[in-house]
């Protein structure tokens, strides 16, 4: 069993579809990069968890008082892009309603009960829910990959500012050479 997964962050309508209520066109030019990413990462076995940005209809929610309301359980707009191919019998579904995908979520307990001790974290928004992700993973003691040509933002300046500190702090930015390289490799 391999002691790594992936983690595909908010990868959903909202964020990744032209129609959704906080698109950027940064997010759609990355889903056939995570798709290849996720076909590498069943080929070699390794556990798929998609991590869902979802908010209650009409329910109070801090984050929404910050942020453009997006991603309401019921409109679709949390709703896995399906060009992604979710597998409900193997992968995982998180959902989760802060910028960490550990943060109030069983993350932390599917990957233990997995064994899991590297994570690689792809999507969106590199600045707020891949980076705070990223903080978690590594304050947990996971080994942290983030392959840079499958996370984005709406700017590209700060997605490279993130990726810079992620690099130097938190964990190992690759690219998609260097990243399957170690898969194929057998180093994760």
């Amino acid at each position: 069993m391999s002691k790594t997964a992936l983690l595909v962050i908010d990868m959903v309508y909202d964020f990744a579809n032209p129609n959704g209520l906080v698109y950027y066109p940064q997010n759609e030019e990355i889903l056939p990069r995570i798709k290849k990413l996720i076909d590498k990462c069943r080929e070699k076995d390794l556990l798929i968890i998609f991590v869902v940005d979802s908010h209650r209809p009409g329910k109070y929610d801090a984050e929404l008082e910050a942020v453009r309301k997006h991603c309401i359980h019921g409109t679709g707009g949390d709703e896995i892009m399906p060009c992604l191919g979710y597998n409900e019998k193997t992968d995982f579904i998180v959902t989760k309603r802060r910028y960490s995908s550990f943060y109030g979520t069983d993350l932390d307990l599917i990957l233990r009960e997995h064994k899991i001790e590297n994570v690689i974290v792809c999507g969106t928004k590199t600045n707020c829910c891949i980076r705070s992700t990223v903080h978690d993973a590594y304050f947990k003691n996971y080994k942290v990959i983030v392959p840079k040509n499958c996370v984005a933002t709406n700017s590209d300046v700060i997605n490279q500012v993130h990726l810079t500190d992620i690099d130097k702090y938190y964990g190992a930015v690759l690219t998609e050479k260097e990243l399957f390289n170690k898969l194929d490799g057998g180093e994760l």
